[in-house]
């Protein structure tokens, strides 16, 4: 039975896995986990990667410790649009910049000075957020960085990763793509927009596929984990919705996915960018896919807005569970309150149950009060911002989407599900709740040869977890989605200034 082992990186949370093929279907066994987040010094925050490398050592030396066989490869997941800056040498260069630190402030702007909105979204397809690459490049152009000024090699944090196992220097597609730094109509970089903004690009790596044999490991790797040298190292879909979107089973035309955890990724699978006027006023994005696919998608903030309820509630001595929590949901009164879960007002409130409040008696609604109410408005308003997102999918791609798949952590949320199948009118079928995962090994057993294509990996997905089917039940949901219409046109929050 070959084994694949996984390393999915996200923002709060490492693991190491290992994925079991049998022939017909896959076994996820997680082998090590580990906490992830920023560092804070002197007003910036940082990643700490060489602590990341250390833990990941340590879940490839665990699998050696408890399995005879080798792997038959590894491949590494992470989040979106972070990088490293490497010497001549091919030596960091500083601990890598972490998204959210405050040098981006104020950078699309500037940009924006030098090549118009227009052109960088003709040329990316990607949506403008303060985040990207592109703009952390930037602020280190307008701040004559010496790190910028001293680097040979730009690399992604996955490609990073895949660097220090390997020995080889490249850069994998889907996470290339998050840089609003890559022309998606040649699936390359964009180095005439680049050049006029000043950003160097002799630094920018070779672009590879998924699915990309980079080598095998180095012998000091292979020496300090215990695993054999003749393992190799994958590129998989490399940015972590990258791999849970090619693990979503039956996605055809006519279905939408939404990767649902803290954030919501809402989109469909295209084979060509859409780069439409009304696409760049939506903010729509068109992140690289994998086996040649466009990921049409929207970022709209998911279960964050419960979760930070939730840990309000703790601090405040009431420790309620989440199958209690969304019983009370259940029983709650439907659709009596509503909030745009996109409203910059939730973005990093002190008090999340508060900031509900106030929108609500801003906008004339009645203010939830008890836990119960409160998640009621939250999940509802989610399933309507969906519903919303939804519409202008099919507008944008003209398809009919008549099923929604949802994967990820958020799939677990029974009663989610069914507001959502209630609000857009579609089927919903939820899981596989580790598709990331399972989307990295899967993106490997195809490279090795086990399986023939994606259609052959998502088939045998399908079969190795547990769906859950969801109809659409009546309700005012479409008295509802006007109300939730007259929010967002009070707020604006779909628009370029997301």
């Amino acid at each position: 039975m070959p084994n694949f082992l996984a390393v999915d990186l996200g923002a709060s949370n490492g693991r190491v896995l290992v994925g079991r093929w049998d022939g017909a279907k896959f076994e996820l066994e997680q082998l090590h986990r580990f906490a992830n987040g920023p560092v804070h010094i002197l007003g910036h925050m940082y990643w700490d990667v060489l602590g990341l490398w250390s833990e990941i050592r340590t879940g490839l030396s665990k699998y050696a410790s408890k399995y005879k066989e080798p792997p038959v490869s590894v491949g590494i997941d992470t989040w979106g649009v972070d990088f490293a800056l490497l010497d001549r040498q091919g030596n960091l260069l500083g601990n890598p910049y972490h998204y959210r630190d405050p040098r981006t402030d104020g950078m699309p702007a500037r940009l924006f000075n030098r090549v118009t909105a227009e052109k960088v979204f003709d040329t990316t397809g990607i949506q403008f957020m303060q985040i990207n690459t592109l703009y952390q490049l930037f602020s280190m152009v307008e701040d004559n960085h010496p790190q910028l000024q001293a680097a040979d090699k730009l690399l992604m944090m996955p490609d990073l990763l895949h660097y220090w196992l390997t020995g080889r220097k490249s850069g994998e597609y889907t996470i290339a793509s998050t840089s609003q730094m890559l022309d998606c109509s040649r699936r390359d970089w964009a180095t005439g927009m680049l050049d006029r903004v000043g950003i160097p690009t002799h630094i920018l790596p070779d672009l590879v596929g998924p699915g990309t044999s980079l080598g095998r490991l180095l012998p000091e790797v292979a020496a300090e984990t215990g695993l054999d040298g003749s393992v190799s190292v994958i590129a998989t879909g490399s940015h972590d919705t990258a791999s849970a979107v090619a693990a979503v089973p039956g996605l055809d035309p006519g279905c939408a996915y939404i990767s649902s955890g803290t954030w919501s990724l809402m989109g469909l699978e295209i084979c060509a960018p859409v780069l439409s006027a009304e696409a760049m006023r939506l903010n729509i994005t068109n992140e690289g896919g994998v086996a040649g696919t466009i990921r049409l998608l929207k970022n709209i903030a998911g279960l964050w807005l419960l979760q930070e309820c939730r840990r309000r509630w703790q601090r405040d001595g009431l420790d309620i569970s989440w199958e209690e929590l969304l019983a009370l949901a259940a029983k709650a009164s439907p659709l009596r309150s509503l909030v745009d879960p996109d409203c910059p007002d939730f973005l990093i409130p002190a008090d999340m149950p508060a900031a509900i409040q106030s929108y609500c008696r801003k906008t004339g609604q009645p203010q939830p009060e008890a836990p119960g109410e409160v998640a009621r408005c939250c999940l509802e308003s989610l399933a309507l911002k969906y519903r919303h997102v939804l519409g202008r999918l099919e507008r944008l791609s003209g398809q009919k989407i008549s099923t929604i798949r949802i994967v990820g952590g958020g799939c677990q949320n029974r009663l989610l599900s069914q507001l959502t199948a209630d609000a857009c009118g579609c089927k919903v079928v939820a899981g596989p709740v580790e598709a990331t995962a399972l989307g990295n090994v899967m993106v490997q057993a195809i490279s090795g040869g086990y399986l023939e294509s994606i259609t052959a990996g998502r088939q045998a997905i399908a079969a190795s977890i547990p769906q859950e089917t969801f109809e659409p039940q009546p309700g005012n949901w479409e008295q509802a989605l006007g109300r939730f219409g007259d929010l967002l046109e009070t707020g604006a929050t779909d628009r370029l200034t997301d």
